[in-house]
């Protein structure tokens, strides 16, 4: 069973309680606050396994969760920080925010990825003491890790899509120019998943070249096994598009043609305008003139033409150079680039709940969401400042301090990061 698309739930740590102790020792009166931090929750990682080629593993298992940090303890002793969760997925893989459909990551290098960040421990009763608090009897409680419901998309890694009708001789082709052993059989869907092959040209020089299950009329839109794959091709630098000319299965070489373009443009317009070279194929059963003809159509889109026979290898080493010089000349593979979080999203998905509390001068403000945003704030960068004073505006938090009468020069504090109040 070949699987390339999947829905799954990740769910990092939570982090470790703060400890609320004090410190007791004989002969040692009012040895004071002495309660740990707790550790930090667990990630959840992603990192590619070149042995895996699908996603079946995530058929069956759907719900993955990182170890929570544990909890603080006394004579300020931390907790354990929690482990991460490792998940391991086939090279090419896509990740989104099934909700969203917002990219989160491309797997197409070997580099991991943390996907979801485990929270931050509490904070121990130790950090709370001060020269009018000197007995805190509380602490923080741990950060829940990030959360999401995520689609994971394989999208394989190739140079070269082949494309075409069932049976006109793709599966024939990349088993002669590479060591790929594809089932080959004389019936349709022979091919039920993406075959690659690796096409040595020489010292140096191959590609990788992806036999693409046969689409038909409808692809596009869910009709046969073509839906499936037609993702695959997205990534592929050049598209050797294969149309049998013999017409030996009773249909028109012209129209088998402009149905699979029509298909790839209904899938991606993007995929529609990737560089495209035509492998007339069977031609050991076409007349001379259903080639000629056949070449004169495919000219007049302004197309390079090379007919061929894989059974015989009859003109396959020629169009195997032109595949060749054409890749030299276009860009490397595409790769997506990870999507930001927008700002309202963070805000809304936080549901803007905090608390503010004042003592002794100092605000605490304490919102669990606050330290996603926190964590990819750079203090030292005047963008990411305001930034930061605009997730303030935009979920309260100025307007309920400005309530509670701050002033200017009054400390603010939000997690372990204080700073001055400026109206």
């Amino acid at each position: 069973m070949f699987v390339d698309i999947s829905k799954i739930k990740i769910r990092a740590g939570k982090g470790g309680d703060g400890s609320v102790h004090f410190h007791r020792e004989k002969y040692v009166a009012a040895g004071g606050p002495d309660g740990g931090d707790g550790g930090k929750g667990g990630d959840v990682v992603f990192q590619v396994d070149q042995n895996l080629s699908t996603l079946i593993d995530f058929k069956y298992k759907t719900k993955y969760a990182a170890e929570d940090g544990q909890p603080g303890a006394g004579k300020n002793c931390f907790g354990r920080d929690g482990k991460d969760i490792i998940i391991k997925v086939p090279l090419g893989t896509v990740i989104k925010d099934a909700n969203t459909g917002r990219i989160m990551a491309d797997m197409s290098t070997l580099e991991p990825v943390v996907l979801a960040k485990g929270g931050r421990g509490g904070w121990g009763n130790s950090h709370f003491a001060t020269p009018t608090r000197q007995i805190p009897r509380f602490a923080k409680p741990g950060l829940p890790g990030e959360e999401y419901e995520v689609t994971l998309e394989l999208k394989l890694l190739a140079d070269v899509g082949l494309v075409g009708f069932p049976n006109v001789g793709k599966s024939t082709l990349i088993s002669v120019v590479s060591s790929a052993k594809p089932k080959i059989a004389n019936y349709h869907f022979t091919t039920l998943t993406p075959v690659l092959g690796v096409v040595k040209m020489g010292e140096g020089n191959s590609f990788v070249m992806a036999d693409i299950p046969g689409l038909i009329e409808g692809a596009s839109e869910g009709v046969g096994l073509g839906h499936e794959f037609l993702r695959h091709v997205d990534r592929c630098r050049l598209i050797v598009h294969v149309v049998d000319v013999s017409g030996i299965e009773g249909r028109d070489p012209e129209e088998d043609y402009a149905i699979i373009n029509r298909e790839l443009r209904g899938f991606s317009e993007d995929l529609a305008e990737r560089p495209q070279i035509v492998a007339g194929s069977k031609i050991d059963l076409a007349t001379p003139e259903q080639i000629e003809s056949f070449r004169a159509f495919v000219e007049e889109q302004g197309l390079e033409f090379y007919p061929i026979s894989a059974a015989t290898h009859q003109g396959v080493d020629e169009l195997m150079q032109a595949v060749s010089r054409k890749l030299a000349d276009l860009p490397p593979i595409r790769s997506y680039e990870p999507e930001p979080v927008p700002l309202e999203e963070q805000v809304v998905k936080a549901g803007n709940e905090f608390s503010v509390h004042e003592e002794d001068g100092v605000y605490t403000v304490e919102a669990d969401w606050l330290g996603q945003v926190l964590g990819s704030v750079n203090m030292d960068d005047y963008e990411s400042l305001q930034y930061f004073q605009r997730v303030l505006i935009n979920s309260g938090i100025i307007a309920e301090l400005e309530r509670m009468g701050i002033q200017e020069g009054d400390t603010v504090r939000i997690l372990d990061f204080e700073f001055d109040f400026i109206h």
